[in-house]
């Protein structure tokens, strides 16, 4: 089974996932910068292991989550 987690925003009502576009469009829309506030957060390399790229991302986002004041971002989480 295979797992893979966005950072996205309460308000959005689009899928990160399946809705990229939209999603995106919103996101700039409202000014949030979801994607951005990720890649100030995330720290990874090119010498690391695309698992390891992939859990370097989880827990920015975990701690982005977590150090959340205005109670803004949320954890997407996609199973398959």
């Amino acid at each position: 089974m295979a797992r893979a987690v966005m950072l996205t925003t309460i308000d959005n009502p689009y899928s990160p996932f399946t809705q990229y576009a939209d999603w995106l469009a919103y996101d700039e829309a409202a000014h949030h910068y979801t994607n951005g506030a990720l890649a100030r957060v995330v720290v990874t390399s090119e010498e690391l292991s695309e698992a390891d790229q992939l859990l370097a991302t989880e827990e920015a986002i975990d701690l982005i989550v977590r150090e959340n004041p205005l109670g803004l971002y949320r954890k997407e989480v996609l199973e398959s």
